[in-house]
């Protein structure tokens, strides 16, 4: 398990450096969401929040390396906050990590997402200011997606546009992107949730592209796209306060299981869809949470969920990275399900 004595860990991200069955020990890099335990209340950790950053042989033994990015000195379009990416490496090696950002000039109500480059996976340069990725006044395909107005506000705390997950495209020589965000239209807000989509060639210059799924779910936290068996998969966390009511009724019928918080998935036969929410039940909820955001890694033993521990059994925030557990693939159906649940 992962944690730190003086600070709370949520959402995090992972990359492995060395392949199944290769000769070289493998190294689990793993970078998250920190904040320190002397704020008192956990709700404030969102805005007093550094990235941290810690190496693995097995991804339950961690060493930390400490904090390796925050905040940008003022202004900046992410001196407020700098929460949940990923990383990846190029072809020549290089580290590349994509961030979610906000700014203290809008109380941190808009979320956009930014670009940092590393040599060796923990000292970042953010390249320029950093900012890569934002919706834009009067383009058409910013305009499928919500817009936060300030000062007026609007349904929500601000706007969505966070959470990116960055892949190679399996169909071509350039890059995905897909993150959390909103639609501006649906039949109950909880069915605006969405799974954005970017584009790029060579991952400095990003094209917004439509969203890629929505529907279901007001929010589909922390998004993982990844193909296991020949399926793709489309991770995904959510609270149960944020299932639409048609969502809750389906998912109450086939498995019996009423809204909770935790990680689920959607499925498709292709990385852009169609994307269709996974069967009943929950992939790993409960309520109260019990872990939420989580992640798959592909060990050599198979695929497996990590997640962060939220709220323990006396009432308090964990605030640590559970050790991993095994998942279960159905080979007829492909419905993914935990081996075992501690």
């Amino acid at each position: 398990m992962l944690a730190l004595q003086d600070q709370w860990i949520w959402d995090f991200w992972t990359f492995r450096v060395g392949e199944a069955g290769a000769s070289d020990e493998t190294c689990w890099h793993i970078w998250f969401l920190k904040a320190d335990k002397a704020l008192g209340d956990e709700s404030l950790r969102h805005w007093n929040v550094t990235q941290g950053h810690a190496v693995s042989t097995d991804l339950v033994n961690w060493t930390h390396l400490g904090t390796c990015l925050s905040p940008a000195a003022s202004p900046a379009w992410d001196d407020k906050t700098v929460w949940t990416g990923s990383v990846v490496r190029d072809g020549a090696g290089g580290w590349h990590q994509f961030y979610t950002g906000t700014c203290a000039a809008e109380n941190g109500r808009r979320q956009r997402i930014g670009h940092a480059t590393s040599v060796d996976g923990h000292h970042w340069q953010r390249v320029g200011d950093g900012l890569v990725l934002d919706l834009v006044a009067g383009d058409p395909v910013s305009a499928l997606y919500e817009e936060y107005v300030l000062p007026d506000g609007g349904p929500w705390d601000g706007r969505a546009m966070r959470d990116p997950w960055v892949m190679r495209d399996p169909d071509g020589t350039g890059w995905l992107m897909v993150f959390t965000a909103r639609v501006p239209d649906g039949e109950e807000l909880n069915t605006r949730g969405a799974i954005g989509l970017a584009r790029s060639p060579d991952l400095q210059t990003w094209t917004l592209c439509p969203p890629v799924f929505a529907g279901d779910f007001g929010q589909l936290e922390v998004p993982q796209v990844l193909e296991i068996g020949g399926r793709w998969y489309c991770l995904f966390c959510n609270a149960g306060e944020h299932w639409s009511n048609g969502y809750a009724a389906r998912h109450a019928a086939a498995g019996g299981q009423p809204p909770v918080w935790g990680t689920h998935y959607l499925m498709a036969e292709h990385p852009l869809g169609p994307w269709r929410v996974g069967p009943a039940p929950f992939l790993d909820g409960d309520v109260p949470c019990r872990r939420y955001a989580g992640r798959i890694v592909q060990t050599d033993d198979g695929p497996a969920l990590m997640a962060f521990n939220y709220w323990q059994t006396d009432g308090t925030f964990a605030g640590t990275v559970c050790d991993p557990m095994p998942l279960c693939v159905d080979a007829d159906t492909g419905a993914l399900s935990l081996r075992s649940s501690t």
